[in-house]
Parts: C-alpha cells; sequence; structure tokens
C-alpha cells in the first residue's frame, strides 16, 4: 500500500522507472504533492514524499523539465525509493490507484 505520508527521503534514488501521467491526476490519487513550485526554475516542480507498505519512502517527481508545467499535460515522473524493487512496487500500486 502507498500512502501520501511526509517521511524522510534521504537516501533515496533514481532507478530510472517512471510514470507517465498529469499533474492533475497524481494530485486526485496521491493527494497534494510536498512540494510544489511550478515555475521551472529547479530540477524538480512537483515532488510527492510518500511511504510504500508503511516504512518503505518512496518520491514522485518530474525531472528537469526546466519550465512551467500545465497540470493537465502528460509527462513522465519519475518514481525514486532506495531499491529498484520498491520503485517498481510503487509504480504498480499508483497504477491500481489509477484504476480505482
Amino acid at each position: 500500500m502507498i500512502e501520501n505520508k511526509y517521511t524522510n527521503a534521504d537516501g533515496t534514488s533514481s532507478y530510472r522507472v517512471e510514470i507517465g501521467s498529469t499533474v492533475s491526476r497524481l494530485k486526485e490519487v496521491l493527494g497534494e504533492p510536498y512540494s510544489e513550485q511550478n515555475d521551472g526554475r529547479d530540477k524538480v516542480n512537483f515532488e510527492w514524499l510518500l511511504t510504500l507498505n508503511g516504512t518503505d519512502p518512496i518520491t514522485v517527481y518530474d525531472w528537469k523539465q526546466y519550465r512551467e508545467i500545465d497540470e493537465d499535460e502528460f509527462i513522465d515522473f519519475h518514481i525514486g525509493g532506495k531499491s529498484l524493487a520498491s520503485t517498481e512496487q510503487a509504480k504498480e500500486e499508483i497504477l491500481k490507484l489509477f484504476t480505482k
């Protein structure tokens, strides 16, 4: 199970696991992002800090768009975690939320 709980994301990394979505849809299924600075000035405009199975920290974020993102624009979001297995499981859990 994936939950929108603010966790310490220290030690999380990208394992090249991505999910295509819009910001609007992610807000619907994951809740409000932990960080939202949609001005394109930094490497990340939107970031969710989540937990997987109550313990594993997971991040979902856009990466290096360097522009303001329309919240209904479909883009690839990165999923970060402490292992490839946890990021892949998080992707599966998010995809399940999309179908509800």
